[in-house]
């Protein structure tokens, strides 16, 4: 009797919610230091590297969600130091409006130096 294959890197799939009601909830979950951007989600589910996910986001008194395709590139484990909420740092594909909104709604995120979720 054979195993089943192990799930490879990339091949999981999700869609991921994310709420996200003040400016400060969003600064800190903000990666913008990726190409097209990206978000920190909080989740204590296992993910690994290179998953591929779907998210649909909520941005503060916003009517329309947001769909955005993306891949995990950021693990923040349960218990990792500094006080960190689990969670996954995924980076957009194709999030230029995404991106637009929200350096609209917090201008200026990747150059300050107060700290994030990620960094």
């Amino acid at each position: 009797m054979s195993m089943p294959p192990k799930p490879q890197a990339g091949r999981r799939q999700g869609v991921l919610s994310l709420n996200i009601k003040d400016k400060n909830t969003l600064y800190n979950a903000y990666m913008p230091w990726l190409g097209e951007g990206g978000l920190f989600v909080p989740s204590d589910k296992p993910y690994r590297l290179g998953d591929e996910v779907f998210l649909l986001i909520t941005l503060l008194d916003e009517p329309d969600k947001l769909a955005v395709p993306g891949k995990v590139v950021w693990i923040t484990p349960v218990g990792a130091t500094g006080s960190r909420p689990p969670g996954i740092g995924v980076q957009f594909k194709d999030g230029g409006t995404a991106r637009n909104k929200i350096d609209t709604i917090i201008p200026g995120a990747i150059d300050n130096e107060r700290p994030t979720h990620t960094l």
